[in-house]
């Protein structure tokens, strides 16, 4: 693209007409410095309420042309469903996932016990700067079919990316290079930061992406638990739901109390 000329002297003895020399370099100066100034401002405006409905809009009519995010374990024919809201950047939440989740995916998920529903609740936190980010991330994973080693090397390398930020750098390390090519096509256009809950409001972020639908949802039904922390756990048997949980919980105990549901 040509650059603009704005000092060219071609028929500038029309346009100034009686100004002296001095004059019209000052006028040149005012109007440089005019349009520099608006072009600042339209760069930096923000975008207008209508701008965002308009951009929301089409990003839910691109994420329609992908399949909507499996960010569950196991079979949803199960006699006992557990729905967990957490957050990736929780360190409570991570103490859950290795000590208790991973061991119960392979034991009472994989016999047909237990159907296991991650559901997002980034925190709205000054602390937790990327769990907006890193649910992005996993959603999109999941879009591909592989939030299951998405999810967990988000927690197994937490202490790095929540320091770092570089969220991508364990997402291509769990994949195959050519899935981690279309996860990080659409993470290209999610400018961080993600969405984030907190009581009864969805913090909505100021550049959405098509994933941020899938996450706010799951905020909106944290809201109706309601989650005021996380890990906060709902577990339903026999389409009977419980009272949510919150916090660690071992598996041992954890085992011992859905043995002792499945014994009704």
């Amino acid at each position: 693209m040509k650059s603009l000329n704005l000092f060219a002297p071609a028929g500038a003895d029309r346009i100034w007409g009686g100004f002296s020399a001095k004059s019209a370099r000052r006028a040149t100066l005012g109007a440089i410095l005019a349009i520099v100034a608006s072009l600042w401002a339209g760069f930096w405006a923000p975008p207008s309420a209508a701008q965002t409905r308009v951009r929301r809009a089409e990003l839910m009519k691109a994420a329609e042309a992908l399949p909507a995010p499996m960010k569950a374990y196991g079979s949803s024919s199960a006699p006992i469903k557990m729905e967990v809201f957490t957050d990736y950047e929780c360190p409570m939440c991570r103490n859950l996932y290795e000590e208790t989740l991973r061991p119960m995916i392979q034991d009472y998920v994989a016999s047909g016990k237990v159907y296991l529903v991650h559901r997002d609740y980034p925190l709205a936190i000054p602390e937790h700067r990327f769990s907006g980010q890193a649910a992005r991330w996993a959603t999109v994973a999941a879009q591909m079919g592989d939030f299951e080693a998405a999810e967990a090397a988000l927690y197994d390398n937490q202490v790095a990316w929540s320091a770092s930020g570089d969220i991508a750098k364990y997402m291509a390390a769990s994949m195959s290079s050519p899935d981690f090519r279309r996860v990080q096509k659409i993470m290209d256009t999610c400018i961080a930061p993600g969405p984030t809950g907190r009581p009864g409001t969805v913090d909505v972020p100021p550049h959405p992406c098509e994933a941020d639908q899938y996450i706010e949802q799951d905020i909106q039904l944290g809201n109706r638990v309601p989650v005021t922390g996380t890990p906060t756990y709902v577990i339903t048997y026999k389409g009977q739901r419980l009272p949510p949980g919150s916090g660690f919980v071992s598996w041992p105990v954890l085992k011992q109390f859905f043995d002792n549901l499945l014994r009704q």
